[in-house]
């Protein structure tokens, strides 16, 4: 059958040359597209490591201002047993205070 032999062109290029040329132009789409993804995939990851490294600061600020609040509740906690304050004493609003006196 001499009729399904691939006919060339007049430059040369065959018929079944040219019909690949669409999926060629597929792939280049597709590869462009997938760099494009690569692109804001690795965008994304800078994001998260941006995050990850604000939340890490903020749990060691939380952290510190823990340890601070601790050391001053145990300050307070000395101070009173040293003047012989009881935690009711210190619960007690001004005027209740006021009235104890």
């Amino acid at each position: 059958m001499a009729g399904d032999a691939p006919k060339a062109s007049a430059n040369g290029i065959n018929e079944a040359d040219l019909a690949k040329v669409p999926l060629v132009e597929e792939e280049i789409r597709t590869d462009g597209a997938t760099a494009q993804a690569f692109q804001e995939l690795a965008k994304g990851e800078s994001t998260a490591t941006a995050l990850e490294n604000q939340l890490s600061a903020m749990e060691a600020k939380i952290e510190e201002l823990l340890v601070q609040a601790e050391r001053d509740q145990n300050a307070v906690q000395k101070l009173q047993n040293e003047n012989g304050l009881s935690d009711k004493a210190t619960e007690k609003g001004p005027e209740e205070r006021k009235n104890d006196g």
